[in-house]
């Protein structure tokens, strides 16, 4: 049993693909196969069900690709304490954000990234909170951006900016020419939420004091949403990266669907020293040998902070 034969088994549990595997592996198809065919062997065990569709994990070789994760990442620790780079991001880093997030802030800090760390190897994805911190606690990623706070033991989070909500309101809307707004200004049956899943979802219904039976529409995406509100179907809280990043594409059109959907900011003294928002994190597992590497990053992205949002410092114990 070799640590490349573990990492075959990981990549195939993770991708659920013999092909896609061994290109990630930089190896054959069949002498990944081979491979892992003889490590069954030794273990005298089926890791894997294969059918002509799909791949999937036996029961107990859920076990050993857990454990599998666990062999690899102490192996990452002690090659960093071998040459000296202990901490340093190197090597791979599976990162992702939440879907709400990820493609408005992926293009904002991926050029300081390839900067800084011009050797590192970025896999980027998205999901769901839940499924997110699923994937961090098991191995399969190294670090997820999210709506802070994060539940579970065993992870570190760094906040690093606030990002507020816009209304997103369709054109001529009665509340484009009031003199403030106000979530008390919001008709709950108007509000259009994200499907259940989505913590974007639970933010806006407590933002607005509703239960989670709240709204009555619901949208599987921020732009589904954003074009909901341009059909007239209602308003909807929007983060403002959404906004801006999509008021990059050409004419800002991207952003208002041709001028029918207008965004209107929150009053400050209103609803609080801050408007309705969230606070945006980076969290990775606290055993991670990377974590000095991890709180660089962290960093690195409270410095470079995408506009229209606020720095958060972390809390520092006494």
């Amino acid at each position: 049993m070799s640590l490349r034969d573990l990492e075959y088994v990981v990549a195939v549990a993770e991708l659920r693909h013999f092909g896609r595997a061994a290109e990630r592996c930089a190896v054959s198809q069949p002498s990944l196969s081979a491979q892992i065919r003889k490590l069954e062997e030794a273990l005298g065990l089926s890791l894997f069900e294969r059918t002509s569709r799909r791949v999937l994990l036996t029961q107990r070789g859920e076990a050993i690709v857990a454990q599998a994760r666990t062999v690899l990442e102490e192996a990452r620790r002690l090659l960093a304490l071998a040459d000296g780079s202990d901490g340093a991001l190197t090597g791979r880093l599976r990162l992702a954000a939440i879907h709400t997030l990820g493609p408005y802030l992926f293009p904002h800090i991926l050029p300081a990234l390839r900067s800084t760390w011009p050797d590192l190897t970025l896999i980027l994805s998205e999901g769901r909170t839940d499924s997110l911190l699923e994937e961090l606690r098991d191995g399969r990623l190294d670090a997820v951006l999210l709506a802070l706070p994060a539940e579970g033991d065993g992870l570190t989070a760094e906040p690093l900016f606030f990002e507020p909500f816009l209304l997103a309101h369709p054109a001529g809307h009665r509340l484009c020419a009031a003199p403030g707004l106000s979530l008390n200004d919001l008709d709950p049956a108007e509000l259009l939420l994200l499907e259940e899943g989505h913590c974007l979802r639970d933010q806006a219904l407590a933002a607005c004091g509703l239960s989670a039976r709240g709204g009555g529409v619901h949208a599987t995406g921020l732009e589904t949403l954003r074009h909901m509100v341009a059909a007239g179907a209602g308003c909807t809280l929007m983060p403002v990266l959404a906004v801006k990043g999509a008021a990059k594409a050409e004419d800002g059109r991207a952003a208002t669907v041709g001028g029918l959907v207008g965004y209107r900011s929150f009053d400050r003294t209103a609803d609080g020293p801050r408007p309705p928002g969230r606070v945006i994190g980076l969290v990775w597992r606290a055993s991670d040998p990377r974590d000095r590497g991890l709180r660089q990053l962290a960093d690195l992205l409270r410095r470079d902070l995408p506009a229209g949002t606020e720095p958060v410092l972390p809390r520092t114990d006494d």
